[in-house]
This record gives C-alpha cells, structure tokens and sequence, in this order.
C-alpha cells in the first residue's frame, strides 16, 4: 500500500494534520495502535453509559487557528464550562488559584504570617539562574509555600524528588503566576479579558468542552478526515520505519489486531509516537549517541479509577488536587461538572481517582479489583464519600501520560532532534510524545498545523520546535517567514518576543 503521508497516532495532532492534508487533497493515513479510541491521551472512555476522561482537557487556546479549528469540526456541540478546582492538603480544601483571605484562615495566622515572610525572602534573595523545580517555584511563592502547595503533589506527579525535575517544567505549567498575581486575583477579580493572549492560563475562569468529553472532538475529525478521503486504520501499530535514501521515501510496517504484518510505503512520515520508540524503530539505525540520547529519555505512566457512585454533591469542581502525602491519589475529576451529560443518571456522581506510576510498578501491576478498592478507600478517607456509596468502577491504564522534565532531557531531545533532521528531511516530529515535550492540545495542534504548511510548500517555512506553550508560533531572527502557501492557516501566527510556556491540562 502506497500513501502521500503516513501518519504515526491518531490523537489531536496526528487528526489535525490528517484533516488540514486531507481537505487539501492529499493523500493521508493515519495508522492508530488502539482498536477503538481514537484522540490519544485526550480521548473519553465509556463504561456502562458513563463517559470520562483520561486526565482532564480544557479547551482554551490563546491561538485563533486552533479556535477556529475546534468550531470547524464540533461547531454545535461545545459547551461554555465554569472552571473550578481546589487543592486538599492537611485535612482542609483550599481554592485554587489561591483566595488570600481564605488561605489566611485555613493556614492559621503564624503559618500564613510565614509564608509571606517566606516569600519576602525569596524575592528579596532568589536563587540565581534556577534549574531545577523547586528553586524556580520557591522564587515565585517563597519556600513554605512550595513546600506546602507544591512539592507532595508535583513528587506524586513525578515520581522524582523535586530538585531533579527541570525548572522547564514550572515556567511551562504556572507560567506568569507568582504569589502577587494570586493574591491581586483573589483581591481583585477582574472580568476576563477580552484579548485572550492577555490571560494567564493557569487563571482562567470559563472553558470550551465538548457535551460528552474530548473524544467527541476527535472522533469527529477521524470521521471528517475520511469522508475526505484520508484512511483511519485502528489497531494498527507501527513497529518499524524504513528509509530509502535513494528515493527520499519510507516504508512502515505495521502490525494489524490479528497480529498480521503489513507495510505502508509514504514519501513523509508525521510521527506523535514517542520519541524514544520511533529512534529505536529507525532503519538505517541512527548514531549510538542519538540512541542512547533516545533512551536515556524518561516517561510517566497514569492511571484512572472510575468510580461510579451515589450523587451527595460532594463537591463542584472541575478536579481536585489532592497535595496530601497521607494518600497516592494525585488528582480528582468530578465529570458531571465537566459536562452534566457524561454522567447519564442525575442521581449518580462519576469521580476518576488518578494515580501518577510507573508502567510495571506496584501500583501499575495492581490488579483492578485491588484499585478500585484503593480508591474507594482513599474517597472516604478524603471525606468525599461515605461507606457505600460507591456502586461500581473500572480502571484505564495511560502508558507514556507524561515526558519527563529531568535534568538532562533537553540535552537528550536536543541530539536525537539534531540527527533526525540531518538525515530524515521527511521525517516530521509533532505532539507531545512526539517532540518530548509535555504541551496541551492547542500546542499539539498548532505543531501539526505547521508542519502541514511544510509539507504543502514542499520546504520548511517552520520550524516546529519554536511553537510555544500558548500554541504561538515564536518567530527567530529578521528572516521569519512572512506567509504561508497552504491553507491551514490564514495568517502568519503572531509574533512574540519569547516562548511563553504555561496551563495546567494534563
């Protein structure tokens, strides 16, 4: 079988690449290792009527392309969500952002008189140049709040102590909060702005959601894709790629649900694989320095627990974190307050307990009678239900949720990306797993966008690695480019002076 594009994963940038090539006829397929689900990390599962996601997923975008995309594929299904969530921590829920008076009450006055002296400190004395997590978060909130808010949740998260996670990851998930904005927030609560490049990510409060999940948006574009031609095959995993330098095209091959091997020949590959998978499946293989720079590459794994129970109104928010080490639950989703129609039954509540693990751990290998149970328990001890509430659960397993941000995987990501694009001109590296690089979707998006305007003009009028946590394009030097040729974009994204990382979607 012969393609144009070969398409490595079918979750929001693979389907946006496969969509925007497909309506400018070109030939694309989209090969999906999961039998049913299309959307990745950002699809929704169902069980017995319920419908829930893996990790929770807003939809908001500072980029115009992507909202103008979503509205092209789901323009009457999007439902504007009031966005809520609090922190638990030492037997006590906390508003997230922060209320300072609410704070104030819950710490007790000789903590909270602390935490600012703490954070007087900080500002006053910074740690120079911070390269690690908890020196770039104490500059922002002060020592006591990092170490009360901040480093339990974020070692659940990561498994890693705080001091070995990059500080790349902080300037990207709370990017422009510091104590001062929350507190001015909570003080002062402005309307949202109307310019939403203005808007701190990590303190918006409303969001875009699909009636019945993320997956509904994906699941529309995997149809729309194909009513334009483009091919959908689910169940298929790739398990080698093979370049023929004469001829500047690959050969995948790919395994079917049947076990069956087929190939798949294509003159570009766009791979949302992980990084480490798709350098180890390369034909001719790559130097010892980018393999081993690929497989020094580290992955967290992810876990939901859905959990089907009698409605007390326990809480309204969207999720909770839960900071408190008493327990291992990380997160909680409340997915009535996502969407009121994924919980199908109004006298029901549906919660996902999320566990942050590694693939083959303790908690991973746990058998799904002994999580349920786990998070049964843990709900209670929580205070958010009570014995016997819970009816029924069921458990969904995320493999490679999260790129790790250790001290070293820059360096890593930047040798592997060096090679590839030295040897393979027409290898295209998007999304998350696929760039290493922990986005949400809008950033996904616009990767797969730009890579399409690359593949249309037949040379690189982007670079993709400059695509910003805000989904904006960073544009380097006097030489930007000032148009594009194709048509999944209808201007040059904006200009901005340096990449903004930000948002808290998983």
């Amino acid at each position: 079988m012969k393609t144009n594009v070969a398409i490595i994963g079918a979750g929001p940038a693979g389907l946006t690449a496969a969509y925007l090539l497909s309506k400018n006829n070109v030939e694309v397929t989209v090969l999906e290792a999961d039998p049913v689900y299309v959307g990745g990390i950002s699809r929704t599962a169902t069980y017995k009527g319920f419908h829930f996601d893996i990790g929770g997923h807003r939809f908001f975008s500072k980029s115009k392309e992507v909202n103008d995309f979503w509205n092209e594929i789901l323009p009457n299904d999007m439902l504007d969500r009031p966005r809520s969530s609090r922190i638990f921590y030492g037997g006590k829920f906390f508003a997230y952002p922060l209320k300072a008076f609410e704070a104030l009450m819950k710490l007790g006055v000789v903590k909270s008189t602390l935490c600012v002296l703490s954070y007087a400190k900080a500002r006053l004395f910074p740690v120079p140049n911070p390269t690690n997590f908890e020196d770039w978060v104490t500059n922002q909130f002060g020592k006591r709040l990092f170490n009360t808010f901040f480093k339990s949740y974020t070692e659940k998260v990561w498994g890693i102590p705080c001091k070995e996670i990059s500080a790349d990851w902080a300037a990207q998930r709370i990017k422009g909060l510091s104590l001062g904005s929350a507190i001015k927030n909570a003080l002062l609560p402005q309307k949202q702005p109307k310019d939403q490049n203005k808007v701190i990510k990590t303190l918006i409060n409303s969001f875009k959601y699909p009636r019945k999940g993320p997956g509904m948006m994906w699941e529309a574009c995997a149809e729309k894709t194909q009513a334009l031609g483009g091919k959908v095959e689910m169940g298929c995993k790739v398990v080698g790629c093979e370049y023929d330098e004469a001829t500047a095209t690959w050969t995948l091959r790919y395994k079917d649900q049947a076990g069956e091997i087929h190939t798949l020949e294509s003159e570009h590959v766009i791979s949302t694989a992980p990084m480490r998978e798709l350098v180890n499946g390369i034909q001719p293989s790559v130097s010892d320095k980018a393999k081993h720079a690929a497989n020094s590459l580290k992955y967290r794994d992810f876990l939901t627990v859905m959990l089907i129970l009698k409605n007390r109104d326990a809480f309204e928010d969207n999720w909770i974190y839960i900071h408190e080490p008493s327990v291992k639950v990380g997160r909680i989703q409340n997915f009535r307050s996502w969407s009121p129609e994924m919980v199908p039954d109004p006298n029901l509540a549906c919660y996902g307990l999320e566990y942050f693990c590694f693939e083959n751990d303790g908690l991973w290998d746990s058998s799904d009678a002994d999580l349920i149970e786990l998070a049964k328990k843990e709900l209670m001890q929580i205070g958010l239900s009570a014995e016997g509430d819970v009816m029924d659960g069921t458990v969904v397993r995320q493999k490679k949720a999260y790129p790790v941000y250790d001290d070293d995987y820059a360096k890593h990501v930047a040798t592997v990306r060096d090679e590839l694009d030295a040897r393979f001109p027409n290898l295209h590296l998007v999304g998350r797993n696929g760039m290493h690089k922990y986005n949400n979707q809008d950033h996904a998006m616009m990767t797969a966008m730009l890579c399409v305007e690359n593949i249309l003009a037949d040379t690189k009028l982007y670079d993709l690695w400059q695509v910003n946590g805000d989904a904006e394009y960073h544009e380097g030097g006097e030489a930007a480019v000032e148009q594009t040729t194709g048509t999944a974009l209808r201007q040059v994204p904006s200009r901005v002076k340096a990449p903004v990382l930000a948002s808290e979607q998983t």
